[in-house]
């Protein structure tokens, strides 16, 4: 059984583990062993916890032994994305301005999970404060592809992908806020779920956008990754935005027939915004496999792509810039050229942007509302490019580019990320999107679909039939931009009214960057009636 540990499910070893078959601590051994003998070619760990994770799986071993089995988690391997607050252990959100960051409580997801009795092997390669990437100028080098080394794993949960993808770990914690759940599960051909917002706990992990950030797990099925939601999901009333909604027996959705559902097919997003022939014939074929186990289909348009992109943006630039604030404004050099180009426009935006994306995201959630009233469950690609890009192909972080994963952070929807096949060697993917606390339901389709196709067979090769190549010796070419005077005037402005202090690279990169922030702050001047409410309108409970 050794030999095939890491090709084993997170759910088939806990049926091994439970039935006495499998030990915690020869599963644990093992899957470290996998580790050593390949990270250094992956780097999807930035932190190997091997005693801890050995202590841990010796006393899963012991309680199991004696009849004290919490529930399916117990004995199994995972690792936290670098985001998730692990007391004692170094939370470094891969940056350099937080190398040093050890935290001295867990976050409530880590606790959860420890309380479930996972075996926690580690801290997980992600791209910069999960703001964007892939960065080749970091402390850490970015995670590779389990599929292709030359090719990048999505993010930002890049570490979480590739690590569940090569059987280093049965299950991962990842974060989303504009996909980065569900880029690496794309790109690394695993299963990951983005849950309503609200239906996790973001308490002790790293933020990013306050109103937009979802934990989630990623495993290699849909059955792995409910098994960890379960655990995962309910009220916390240490975040504010915890919801108190019940949480449903997620393992029932399990195993149940899709005949007669309704699913609405958002062909529109890549037949007309952002075309593409490989995920056009993916999207096909994936189309013919539910309508063969007895759903119904029909086309279905929600805004277009560009409007979810900006309220992402227009919120996203200057909440990332309120968090980091302290280190952008004294250590800037700290920070990779990706945050820099992601984060700083946030100088250039001004706070009616931020209150008019607020206003369009409120009209966005209501516009949807129809869809999910006539739909069971919508159905959308993964991403735009099919399979993961080369490391070479990455181009200037503007703020007009658009994908297929923001819309629901926006809307806020439980999403299911499941392989949908292959092309050229590399996965590709597709969404499963349910209504707002829902998540059974996308977990009953997008399972139904992974029985139905082989794709769970198929597993990537350790080690590479290539030598991975060297990285480019940049994240990105800097365009050269044609800013008059007056632009860069204010550009120069902004940033020093913001308490910037830019060597030359980053101002060449904020002015790259500057006709994009504006043409944003443009897009966002929607005509909204005197008293349009903005989504973040908050309630207050009860004290009593």
């Amino acid at each position: 059984m050794s030999a095939n540990l890491h090709e084993m499910t997170l759910a088939e070893a806990a049926a091994q583990i439970r039935e006495k078959k499998l030990s915690p601590v020869e599963l644990t051994e093992g899957l470290l062993a996998r580790i050593k003998e390949f990270n250094a070619d992956l780097n999807a760990f930035i932190t190997i916890t091997e005693k801890h994770a050995l202590k841990l799986a010796k006393a899963a071993e012991q309680d199991i032994s004696s009849g004290n089995l919490k529930g399916p988690l117990h004995g199994i391997p995972i690792a936290h994305k670098d985001i998730y607050d692990t007391a004692g252990i170094l939370t470094s959100g891969h940056s350099k301005a937080y190398e040093d960051r050890v935290p001295d409580q867990d976050a409530t997801t880590v606790k959860l999970l420890n309380d479930a009795g996972t075996v926690m092997m580690g801290k997980l390669a992600t791209q910069e404060c999960a703001n964007g990437g892939p960065s080749v100028d970091l402390p850490w080098p970015p995670a590779r592809n389990p599929w292709h080394p030359d090719h990048n794993t999505g993010g930002s949960s890049s570490g979480s992908g590739a690590a569940v993808a090569t059987g280093m770990v049965m299950g991962a914690t990842g974060t989303d806020t504009g996909g980065s759940i569900r880029n690496p599960s794309a790109m690394c051909g695993v299963a990951g779920i983005k849950p309503t917002y609200g239906r996790v706990s973001r308490m002790g992990v790293m933020p990013n956008t306050f109103c937009f950030d979802n934990c989630g797990p990623l495993a290699w099925t849909v059955e792995d990754c409910t098994i960890l939601l379960q655990a995962l999901a309910g009220h916390d009333p240490l975040d504010p935005a915890s919801s108190r909604e019940p949480v449903p027996d997620y393992g029932a959705s399990l195993n149940q027939s899709i005949k007669g559902m309704r699913i609405g097919v958002l062909r529109y997003f890549w037949e007309e915004e952002m075309p593409n022939d490989v995920v056009a014939a993916n999207m096909e074929e994936t189309l013919d496999v539910l309508k063969s186990l007895g759903a119904e289909l029909e086309d279905v348009r929600l805004h277009p792509l560009r409007n979810y992109t900006d309220v992402k943006l227009g919120t996203n630039v200057p909440e990332m810039y309120s968090v980091h604030r302290k280190n952008l404004t004294e250590r800037l050099d700290d920070f990779g050229d990706h945050m820099v180009a992601r984060t700083l426009p946030a100088c250039l935006l001004s706070s009616d942007d931020y209150v008019n994306a607020q206003r369009h995201r409120r009209q966005l959630i209501d516009a949807a509302k129809p869809a999910y009233d006539k739909y069971d469950v919508l159905i959308a690609p993964g991403q735009p490019s099919g399979p993961a890009p080369r490391f070479d192909q990455y181009g200037f972080p503007t703020l007009d580019k658009d994908n297929f994963t923001t819309p629901f952070n926006v809307l806020g929807s439980p999403v299911v990320n499941i392989c949908s096949g292959f092309a050229n060697g590399l996965p590709v993917s597709v969404q499963i999107i349910a209504k707002p606390f829902d998540e059974e339901t996308a977990i009953k389709v997008a399972h139904a679909y992974e029985k139905a196709t082989p794709w769970r067979d198929k597993r990537p090769i350790l080690p590479f039939a290539v030598k991975p190549g060297p990285l480019p010796k940049d994240s990105f070419p800097i365009p050269d931009v044609s800013l008059n005077e007056e632009e860069r005037t204010m550009v120069e402005v902004s940033a020093k009214r913001a308490g910037l202090t830019l060597n030359d690279r980053q101002y060449k990169i904020l002015c790259a960057v500057a006709k994009s922030a504006w043409e944003l702050s443009d897009r966002l001047r929607l005509d909204y009636a005197f008293a349009d409410e903005p989504s973040i309108t908050f309630h207050l409970n009860s004290m009593k």
